[in-house]
């Protein structure tokens, strides 16, 4: 199990899987997965969903659960627990939203993509970590805690988006049942470790369950039920829970979202034919984010006063290029934004794969670059 809690062997394992999706479902096998994949899985009359809705809403909620309490630890604790820490961070993460968006929206021109616009602002902490622990292991570790904070405030922007923007049709009555039971969740998390530690556990995980169904059944997207979970958790079990569940996050549940989510047939068209949904998130992950999170890096860093950590613009580059893979949360706001349009769907996620990659071979040149870069330093002034 140490061995998937490493930042390294779980990228690889999303890419992966992500590339067999694309493989299967090209090949003959393509149409019978996704038959498979779209069966009502559930208690028929009381709740049902398809396979690939149990793993998109369902499983996923358990990656956004410990999204949510590393949220919960940067922000009284950690890189984000104060304005000075988030503020250059901050302005970089607004940097790789603002102009992924403009990228997009000028390529959609007003058309029929136009609501693919979420899709590239976010930035997969899995991949982007991994990169850095394979190749940057000689970057100070000021890149390091810059690139999480920056990623895990891309990741508040993907939450919001995703319950601001595709939550239709709201059931206030479940909705409301659903925050009662998180705050009976929270208050009754801070009473583990007590004589009736089992009892409190399994009261816990019927409650998370309860309030995964009625956020599901309000209309807010189920993977709300998560972050919302992970917030309310008392800090200590919630950080012991996510140790639990993070081996298990990074073998089967975003292996298997990646797999689902790659099944897209490759169409046979010329490059020129691809419609926006494809160029307008490629050339956002690709181009956007990189400029976006270099540029208003470097305007934070030259406006910021006197004991501000500073990073080179080399740095910033690394950093932006791994801003620009995209993967999970990209992969899940395609799904999301073209829910009702497949075929822009599809383009869109090969948008994301496409963009996504090209942005991992882009940040693994610069990140070996400032690699050597520092080495260098070290061979000079430790000859």
């Amino acid at each position: 199990m140490s061995v998937l809690r490493s930042a390294r062997l779980p990228a690889a394992m999303l890419l992966g899987a992500a590339a067999l999706g694309l493989v299967v479902a090209n090949s003959p096998l393509g149409a019978g997965v996704q038959d498979v994949l779209h069966r009502e899985v559930g208690v028929p009359g009381l709740f049902t969903l398809s396979l690939d809705h149990w793993i998109a809403d369902g499983l996923l909620a358990l990656f956004f659960f410990a999204v949510a309490v590393e949220l919960q630890v940067e922000l009284t604790r950690g890189q984000l627990n104060s304005a000075r820490k988030a503020v250059q961070p901050a302005i970089a993460a607004a940097g790789g939203v603002i102009l992924p968006i403009a990228i997009f929206l000028v390529i959609a021109a007003g058309g029929e993509s136009t609501p693919g616009w979420p899709v590239p602002t976010a930035t997969d902490i899995a991949f982007a970590l991994g990169v850095l622990a394979v190749l940057g292991r000689d970057l100070p570790s000021s890149v390091r805690v810059f690139l999480l904070a920056l990623a895990i405030l891309d990741d508040i922007v993907g939450i919001v988006l995703i319950a601001v923007l595709f939550t239709t049709g709201i059931d206030v009555v479940s909705l409301l049942a659903a925050l009662a039971l998180v705050v009976v969740f929270g208050v009754l998390s801070r009473q583990l470790g007590g004589p009736r530690h089992a009892l409190v556990s399994a009261v816990l995980v019927v409650l998370a369950l309860a309030t995964w169904v009625l956020v599901s059944r309000s209309g807010v997207h189920a993977t709300i039920a998560g972050v919302a979970l992970g917030l309310a958790m008392a800090q200590g079990p919630a950080r012991r829970t996510r140790h639990a569940l993070e081996p298990w996050v990074s073998a089967l549940v975003l292996p298997l979202f990646a797999f689902t989510a790659a099944l897209v047939v490759i169409p046979a068209v010329p490059l020129t034919e691809l419609s926006p949904a494809f160029w307008g998130v490629f050339v956002a992950l690709v181009v956007g984010k990189p400029a976006g999170i270099t540029l208003f890096g470097w305007i934070a860093q030259r406006t910021a006063g006197r004991g501000a950590a500073h990073l080179p613009v080399g740095d910033l580059l690394a950093v932006g290029a791994l801003g620009g893979i995209g993967f999970t949360v990209s992969l899940l706001l395609a799904e999301l934004a073209f829910a009702d349009q497949p075929a822009l769907r599809d383009q869109a996620t090969l948008g994301v794969l496409a963009g996504s990659l090209t942005s991992l071979v882009l940040a693994v040149m610069l990140v070996s670059w400032r690699a050597w870069h520092y080495r260098k330093i070290t061979r000079t002034a430790h000859p």
